[in-house]
């Protein structure tokens, strides 16, 4: 699977996939007490540890959260240093009122948006790569 750089290609095969489950953000001070295979993604702050990690898990580890949300993959290798698809998608999504946040990982661009917001985005999303097509 070769990365795509190109803005044009990547918005044209950005096909998004909504992934099952629901998926909530949490802060611990330790990490070493979430089983690695719980979580998502982790990101170090200064403050602590953020973990996106499926509800039903959080739930069953007692963590707290305020964000429920759906996650959406767009389904292109898209370059680390690809520039200008997070703007485009995120001001695609801004325009239909659906809060977004993402996280890049090294093959796929992955899409946090609010469960109620999950259709709505894809067809957001989907309307996007359509008008590049053309």
């Amino acid at each position: 699977m070769s990365e795509e750089k190109e803005l044009e290609q990547l918005l044209k095969g950005m096909t998004p996939k909504l992934n099952e489950g629901k998926y909530v953000f949490c802060t611990i001070k330790n990490p070493n007490i979430i089983p690695r295979e719980c979580t998502i993604c982790e990101f170090k702050e200064q403050e602590g540890t953020t973990i996106i990690i499926e509800q039903k898990n959080a739930d069953a580890l007692g963590l707290k959260y305020t964000y429920v949300a759906s996650w959406i993959t767009l389904s292109i290798h898209s370059s680390l240093e690809a520039v200008g698809l997070t703007a485009m998608f995120s001001s695609e999504l801004a325009k239909n009122n659906i809060s977004c946040n993402v996280i890049a990982g090294y093959y796929h661009d992955h899409i946090f948006v609010d469960t109620k917001d999950a259709n709505k985005a894809i067809t957001a999303l989907l309307n996007l790569s359509k008008s590049k097509a053309k």
